[in-house]
């Protein structure tokens, strides 16, 4: 049994255009002939599968649900996902479990991006199948992390030389360690932050008045809108390939991207990039955040 709905995302990875009636067969076809299957019991003991099938080259649909007393999968849920190729971060996760499913997010304290970082938990058979499974915190070494994007742009790069590089990194390591030893109670630290961040507002403000923001910020991550899992970014690109979706042979851009430090893999349909991708260049946009723990 499966019940169609049109998800949001379902575009980055190559469904721009498709119809629910279309939908509707893929999603059938999936189920009759999945790629990848995997069932174990879910966190109430129950029967829970999930079903992949994909469309491009780490991409794809996923299926969760059950099988019924006639062996047919009723499908609870299903979701678009793209595999991460980049171990983004190794601080350990919390596992978060939605009231109404059996999906996940994971929360992961990375003092590089400033934020918690959430994301939505693609392998939740990697836990439910571990020793792990009843733990809040879990620790399997790193996580891949990728996003698929609703809209972007090409932006150009800002011209810095290697020395302002440099620079910019040590200064980077030096906030780090700050806000470290600030988390950890160090009162000194707390202060020295909030005089640096009074210092920065104050230089910008005084910048904006001749300069675009573009030319300031270099790179941002930051929540938008009322999901957790969703982010408005800004990173450079640094690598990227294009595929195409085998079942509406769209084209999809997966690009590298650097921000905040950080590296993650982004994924959009072509229809939806404003701009050429190229390595040096820089992209903004809206994603949803997604993760694999490794």
């Amino acid at each position: 049994m499966i019940n169609s709905f049109m998800h949001k995302y379902l575009r980055a990875i190559g469904f721009h255009d498709i119809k629910k009636e279309e939908l509707q067969n893929i999603l059938y076809m999936v189920a009759q002939s999945p790629d990848y299957q995997e069932m174990t019991l879910d966190s109430e003991g129950g029967q829970f599968t999930e079903l992949r099938k994909d469309v491009a080259y780490n991409m794809g649909l996923a299926l969760r649900g059950t099988y019924d007393e006639n062996d047919e999968f009723v499908m609870d849920y299903y979701f678009p996902y793209f595999n991460g190729n980049t171990i983004s971060t190794d601080v350990p996760v919390e596992v978060i479990r939605q009231s109404d499913r059996e999906s996940y997010q994971g929360l992961c304290d990375d003092v590089r991006l400033g934020i918690d970082l959430i994301f939505y938990l693609q392998d939740v058979f990697t836990i439910l199948k571990s020793d792990q499974r009843d733990k809040s915190m879990v620790d399997f070494g790193g996580v891949k992390l990728s996003g698929l994007a609703s809209e972007g742009k090409i932006l150009l790069p800002m011209k810095n030389s290697k020395k302002e590089n440099a620079e910019r990194e040590k200064v980077n390591q030096e906030r780090n360690e700050l806000i470290s030893a600030a988390r950890e109670g160090d009162s000194k630290a707390l202060e020295k932050l909030t005089l640096e961040d009074m210092d920065t507002y104050s230089q910008i403000q005084k910048r904006l008045e001749k300069e675009d923001v573009l030319t300031i910020v270099n790179t941002y991550f930051m929540p938008s809108g009322i999901e957790c899992d969703k982010y408005s970014i800004l990173g450079d690109i640094v690598g990227y390939k294009n595929y195409v979706n085998k079942m509406t042979m769209e084209l999809v851009h997966v690009l590298e991207i650097s921000c905040n430090h950080i590296s993650f893999n982004v994924v959009i349909n072509s229809k939806d990039l404003l701009g050429e991708p190229e390595v040096g260049r820089r992209f903004k946009g809206n994603i949803w955040m997604q993760g694999r723990i490794t």
